[in-house]
């Protein structure tokens, strides 16, 4: 162990033996890089559609550093509020709160921090409208979703998933500063795709949540049920994406992947729903395979929207 290993105690939560690089992860831990990542996925390909190109590169990486700070600021402070639920789910019970390599009081300031770090490298390097659209959907994930509504009724992630369907607004505000409908018909894609990748996770992990009394859809309904709503949910999102081709004029590149890949998604969600009607067992239902899917789709859907300029600018529109 190193003299600067050594330090680590001096943080004051850090298990006896914990390296450096052991807190260090611990704090990247908190701000959920994976969550991150798809939330990013949908916030540079906007950029680029705003564009109808390529944007300059500093812009990129002030959106995506402040974008990922304001993220993981609530992020952070989620893993604060839900402490005591993660320490008994076996899906989140190896967090940096649960194992007590970071301090409560540590991790709430490290969300305050970034959160104001976030806001400040949005608002003066990018612009100020984009800045407010971050704090909002921060302020919303923490106070409505994970305050009000999670733990409360089964429209938790319903309503608390609009949190995530701001990057689309953010992406599009970075490049020209104002709100239009080509990102609002985006948010509502995110929106109506969140529930059926949400609801097919809750399907796997419910004995979890249901151990700590969190009404997510899958605990109170059968697996039937859940997948009938999933079904319901991914008609209309794959409807909702194919709106952006007369919205926002768009070539003839998008309007395609949307098309296949909406219907890909349709045949997933359908043979799962059947799957559900014939047996209440995970193992027969297989939600992690629509979950899994349902990453690729929007990843997909996103390119898309990022390539739709570049390669229709050139043929006509």
């Amino acid at each position: 162990m190193t003299a600067l290993d050594s330090e680590v105690s001096l943080t004051g939560q850090a298990p006896e033996g914990a390296t450096l690089r052991d807190v260090v992860a611990a704090y990247v831990g908190l701000t959920k890089p994976r969550v991150i990542e798809l939330l990013l996925l949908t916030t540079v390909p906007v950029m680029f559609f705003a564009h109808k190109g390529v944007p300059s590169l500093g812009l990129v990486i002030a959106t995506v550093l402040g974008g990922t700070l304001s993220a993981g600021s609530a992020n952070a402070l989620n893993c604060v509020y839900d402490r005591d639920i993660d320490e008994q789910m076996r899906r989140t019970r190896r967090r940096a709160l649960p194992r007590h390599m970071v301090s409560p009081r540590s991790a709430f300031v490290f969300g305050i921090v970034l959160a104001v770090i976030s806001t400040l490298v949005l608002g003066f390097f990018v612009n100020w409208l984009s800045a407010g659209l971050a704090l909002a959907a921060s302020a919303f994930y923490l106070f409505v979703y994970t305050m009000l509504l999670k733990r409360r009724t089964t429209q938790n992630i319903v309503w608390g998933g609009l949190a995530g369907c701001f990057p689309a607004l953010i992406g599009w505000t970075a490049v020209t500063n104002e709100l239009a409908w080509a990102p609002v018909v985006l948010f509502a894609v995110v929106f109506f795709w969140t529930p059926p990748h949400t609801w097919a996770l809750a399907m796997r992990y419910r004995e979890d949540y249901a151990s700590v009394d969190v009404p997510m859809l899958p605990v109170l309904r059968t697996g039937r049920q859940v997948a009938l709503q999933i079904v319901a949910y991914s008609w209309v999102m794959v409807a909702v994406s194919l709106l952006l081709w007369p919205v926002a004029d768009t070539g003839i590149v998008y309007p395609i992947a949307a098309t296949v890949l909406g219907l890909m998604f349709l045949v997933e969600a359908h043979l799962m729903y059947h799957r559900a009607r014939n047996s209440n067992e995970l193992a027969v239902i297989k939600p992690m395979r629509l979950f899994h899917w349902s990453n690729l789709y929007l990843s997909l859907l996103f390119v898309a929207v990022a390539l739709d300029p570049l390669l229709t600018s050139g043929a006509g529109r």
